[in-house]
């Protein structure tokens, strides 16, 4: 959209205009549009239903569109830098070796990993990309050196026979003092993309990856960012969000100020007055977009922070894309009688998720003790 006005109530209106105007799947007065899922517009502006795999992705193609009204566009990331990776340290732990990797994500940027490599691996392995919850430490907390309950599941993944991967997201960890008002990003939601898919880059260039078997998992924070780049990024073959998502409806019965900080995106309130309803995306079109790959999404009944039935609703509508495309199977939920946290429970069944849809084959391998510290 080209159009840029000063937030309040004039912009409102004449946004509401422009998306009537232009035929954009912008704004609906009760989220109809962005709710069902079953339909898209003609080159004339017209609704029509999306009947098949090519019709769908006419849909899919607007629901991009819309997060990218949201977040900013995408980069062109082909002429990124090489990524130089650089390896500062290397610890051996029980059943994995943990590595410090610096890459190059582009000029002047460079972002900090733990690469989780597991103990008497040989030949390509699967792999997974684990993002961080909201935690100073960031990365360090997925990786097992916080010592918080129910967090380490970068180093679970690790002990179970996966190479992991797990970055600081920018403002935790050692990216605590990134400057988002220096970048080229509307949002530290796309920044947050653009570290992870080059994280992907990484992954699919080492020679002990299976590079056609990459998952991504996240609780919270991580959670949803699991979500994002999962979207723009179809590398990766299946997702496990915990605790990450709800529409924004029943986010908080709709106060969204949550998602407009820095590292999220300003615009919801810069742009779109912080009202559910302007917002042109919404995480029914995100999950719907995932179709036909495996997620699992696990989605607490106490949730405090994504109200659960809002989940559910979403879920009603996107598995009517996933039955569209023969993957109805793929598209997995699990309701722990529990709050906003990654229970033991949960994580075992990530893990047997992620090392099915993935081809983990580690016969030799027990699931991981899980809360098992560093």
């Amino acid at each position: 959209m080209a159009l840029v006005l000063k937030a309040g109530s004039r912009f409102v209106l004449l946004l509401f205009v422009y998306a009537i105007t232009a035929g954009c799947l912008l704004i609906a007065s009760d989220g109809l549009v962005k709710s069902e899922l079953m339909y898209f517009l003609d080159e004339s502006g017209a609704k029509q239903p999306v009947i098949d795999a090519g019709t769908w992705e006419k849909r899919r193609s607007s629901i991009l569109a819309g997060i990218q009204e949201a977040m900013g566009d995408l980069p062109d990331m082909g002429g990124f830098p090489h990524l130089d990776p650089e390896i500062s340290e290397s610890v051996e732990e029980e059943g994995y070796t943990r590595q410090k990797v610096t890459l190059r994500i582009e000029e002047g940027d460079t972002l900090s990993c733990y690469l989780l490599l597991p103990e008497g691996a040989s030949g390509r392995l699967p792999a997974v990309l684990a993002l961080h919850p909201t935690h100073p430490m960031g990365k360090a907390d997925t990786a097992g050196l916080s010592g918080r309950e129910n967090r380490n599941y970068g180093q679970e993944l690790a002990r179970y026979g996966f190479i992991v991967l797990v970055p600081d997201y920018p403002s935790f960890g050692e990216e605590a003092d990134y400057d988002f008002s220096r970048d080229n990003y509307v949002s530290g939601s796309m920044k947050g993309i653009v570290n992870h898919m080059r994280c992907v880059d990484y992954l699919v260039s080492r020679p002990d990856v299976d590079a056609g078997n990459i998952g991504v998992i996240g609780h919270s924070l991580g959670g949803h960012n699991a979500l994002f780049v999962a979207v723009f990024d179809k590398r990766l073959k299946a997702v496990v969000s915990s605790c990450g998502w709800t529409p924004f409806h029943d986010y908080y019965q709709g106060k969204i100020k949550g998602w407009t900080s820095e590292r999220y995106m300003p615009l919801l309130r810069d742009r779109y007055n912080l009202d559910p309803d302007l917002v042109p995306f919404d995480f029914y079109g995100i999950l719907a977009s995932l179709a036909p790959r495996p997620v699992l999404s696990v989605s607490p009944l106490r949730d405090s922070n994504f109200e659960v039935s809002g989940v559910r609703k979403a879920v009603r509508e996107a598995r009517k894309v996933y039955e569209l495309l023969g993957a109805e199977e793929a598209l997995n939920v699990a309701y722990p009688d529990s709050e906003h946290d990654f229970i033991p429970e949960m994580r075992e069944e990530a893990y047997r998720f992620l090392a099915d849809k993935l081809g983990l084959r580690n016969k030799d391998r027990q699931l991981p003790p899980v809360g098992l510290g560093p």
